[in-house]
Parts: structure tokens; sequence; C-alpha cells
């Protein structure tokens, strides 16, 4: 991709970059900062409350789009992304007060590139469903087919798109690099080569193999954080950086900017991200057999972790995930018993992440507040005692309703300020 700006579209970013520096120099934001900081820390005195954007972006997003080379409008896109949770939804989003951006990073599972199969709509245009395409179907015939994981860094291209970023608004937003929680899925990262049906079967035929395959999944994922530290590009995890499951980082309790001046920093020091959404159809003890260890062995790398996404953890919570020492923030997702977790969590220093169904808001055209409410409510007592988090994921659309978007986030927190402590 060509980094080039063209005049125009320089403009236009500059005038989107200004509205972001004003959203972010915002007494309520400052405010929304400073709360994250205090709720991961565990000095919160109440529930945090985010809407996802991401899911439903293709409502919001390109109608406030005016840029026309590619590059600039994938630059422009990412200052919306920005500021519209603060401009439309007056949630907890923290808008940056720069233009944050990660480095080009690549990382192949066993050398075996992904396949998919995409179904079309009507239109032809835009995709409706997808399959992986399996490659590794039988694991012992197929075994030679996992090479050493390919990994890199793209130190070049990153310098050159931040460099053509700066030129553009750099002067109103400074550009700056960053590192996201570091994120890791292995069991997603097999059913990519492997397909759901073809994992279970293999688990089953060759459990010695597949227990093996795991293994090198982990350490080729450590091999990949090595790289990333033996470059020095293990960045502070402690302010605007994405956990990975629709969370932030926010956090004094791991080393700092400051901290890094002084020495290079490790993946102890950093957020990490895990989930196991594929391995659902498993009962919880062959999930310790086969898979935890896995987990558990790029867990113990991270400073913090958080677990989780739309998979329900309660049946691994006893065996495995409660084992994880650094474990801070988990999903308790629609699919999860809320009352045994708020149980397991209560008194804790893991936070109740709360994902409330996307039904109430996606579902229908029109808001049935009462039953939000009845929802809500029912999270909040069940994560009474605990260290509470909401964050509103998977909804695929608001059907271009943005007041019934932000109507439900107020909703949210009406009941917070009823029912909470």
């Amino acid at each position: 991709m060509s980094y080039l700006i063209a005049e125009k579209d320089r403009k236009i970013l500059r005038e989107k970059a200004r509205i972001q520096l004003d959203y972010a120099n915002r007494p309520e934001n400052s405010k929304r900062r400073h709360d994250w900081y205090l709720h991961n820390d565990l000095k919160g005195e109440k529930p945090m409350v985010q809407l996802e954007l991401g899911s439903f972006a293709d409502e919001i997003i390109p109608e406030r789009m005016m840029c026309e080379g590619e590059f600039a409008r994938s630059v422009e896109y990412a200052i919306l992304s920005n500021y519209l949770n603060q401009a439309l939804f007056d949630d907890d989003r923290v808008t940056p007060d720069y233009y944050p951006m990660t480095y080009d990073t690549h990382f192949c599972l066993f050398d075996i590139p992904v396949q998919v199969e995409h179904t079309k709509a009507i239109d032809g245009k835009q995709s409706v469903g997808h399959h992986f395409v399996s490659q590794i179907c039988d694991l012992q015939a197929d075994y030679d087919k996992l090479k050493p994981s390919v990994f890199s860094v793209d130190l070049e291209s990153t310098r050159a798109k931040q460099a053509a970023i700066e030129d553009a608004i750099g002067d109103i937003l400074p550009v700056k690099l960053q590192m996201n929680a570091l994120y890791s899925v292995p069991t997603q990262m097999i059913v990519h080569i492997m397909s759901m049906e073809d994992m279970m079967l293999n688990m089953y035929d060759y459990p010695d193999l597949f227990k093996e395959m795991m293994d090198r999944v982990a350490d080729d994922t450590l091999a990949f954080f090595d790289l990333l530290e033996q470059k020095n590009l293990i960045l502070p995890t402690t302010g605007h950086c994405n956990l990975g499951n629709g969370s932030w980082c926010y956090i004094t309790l791991l080393p700092d900017e400051t901290v890094r001046q002084t020495r290079p920093l490790t993946t102890n020091d950093v957020w990490g991200f895990l989930d196991s959404q594929e391995t659902v159809g498993i009962s919880p003890q062959m999930f310790e057999e086969f898979c935890f260890p896995c987990y558990k062995k790029i867990a113990d790398r991270y400073g913090f972790l958080s677990y989780g996404c739309c998979e329900p953890v309660d049946p691994i919570w006893d065996n495995c995930l409660s084992k994880l020492k650094n474990l801070r923030k988990l999903s308790i997702s629609p699919w999860c018993n809320e009352e045994m977790m708020g149980e397991r969590l209560k008194g804790t220093k893991v936070i109740y992440y709360r994902k409330p169904s996307p039904n109430f808001l996606g579902l229908d055209r029109y808001l049935d507040e009462d039953a939000l409410r009845k929802h809500i409510r029912k999270s909040l007592l069940a994560a009474r005692g605990c260290h509470m988090e909401f964050a509103q994921r998977d909804v695929i659309t608001i059907h271009h309703d943005v007041d019934k978007a932000r109507r439900y986030v107020q909703i949210i927190r009406e009941e917070i300020e009823t029912c909470w402590r």
C-alpha cells in the first residue's frame, strides 16, 4: 500500500484530528481516564460501561468519511473510531489525545497460511459467512506439514506509515507507537488450519500427538514474544492500549514509559490476552488435559492476564482458570453461569467482565427497556462483592439508530446507580 496522502485528503484528516483533540481535552474525558486507572487497579467505586463500536461500525463510520485515497481513508477511519463513542454514545470509552498505532507484525502458525472460503450476499459484495479450509485433516498423516511457525516485525513499513501520518496531522495529534496487550488464541489458530470438526476428531484419535502440537503452539508463541523482547519492542501497556476483548489496559501496577527508559521491558511487564471459544464442545476434563497446559505456559509469561470472549468460563474455572495467578479480568459472557462466577470472584482481584446479551440492542428496532433493565439488574446482583465492568459486544446492527444505542448505555448507568452496592 502507498502511504501517500493527497492534499485534499490531508485537509480532511486535519479537521478530523482537531475534532478528536477537542473531545480528548474535555473534562469528562479526563475523568473517564482517571476512572479506568482506578478500575483496573481495583480501586473503582462502580462498574465501567462500554459499547463496542466495531461490530456495527459499517452503519456509523463510512457515512462520515470524506477521504478518497485508500491509506487516507484508513487513517480517517481510525480517527473516527477514536472519538465517536464519546460523541455518540457517552459511554466510558476514552478519546486519546494522540493517534495510536502499533508495529506491523506477522505470525503464521506452523507456516501454514490460513485459507478461507466466503459466501457472498445476493449483491455479490458482502460476505454473509465463511469457512476455514482444513489443511490438517489427519494429524498423524499430516504431522510433517507442521513446520516451525513464521513470525516477524516489519519496522520499515511501520516507520514509513508513521512518518506519513505525522506529516499529515502530527502537529495536531502526536502519532504514538504503542503495543496492545500481547494477544494469543491457540485453539482459534488450530481451527483456522484444521477446522472445528477435525480438531475434535484428532484430539480423540491422536491424543499424544495433539498434546505435542499444542505444546508447540505455546513454544512458537513464546518464541515470537522473545523476538519482541530481543528487538526491544515490548512497550508499556499501562494506558490507552487495547486489551484484546473490548476492554482497555489503563493500570498503574505495571511498568510504564518511565521504567522503560531505565531498562528494556519483558513480557512479564505487560498485559496479555487469551481465549478458547473453540473448545466449548469438549468436556472441562478434556480442556484441562489437552489445552490448558498450552494456555498456562503462555499465561505465565504475562504481567496481568485478561481471559475469555464468548465462551462460558464457569465449567473450566475450578480446575483451570483459577490457577492463573496473574488473572486480572475474566469474561462473563451471555452463556456463562453469572451467579456461580459471582460467588467465585467475590472478594478476589479478578474483575467480573460482564458481556450482556447483544439481543436487546441489536435484535429489534425498538428497545425493550423493561427487559433490558431486568437483564442488567440480574448481572449486577450476581456480581455484588466483585469488581465489575460492562462491555456490550457483538451487536451486529443498531438499525442505524444512534439514539437507541445512547439510551441503551444510559439505562445500564441508571441500573448501576440503583442496584450497585
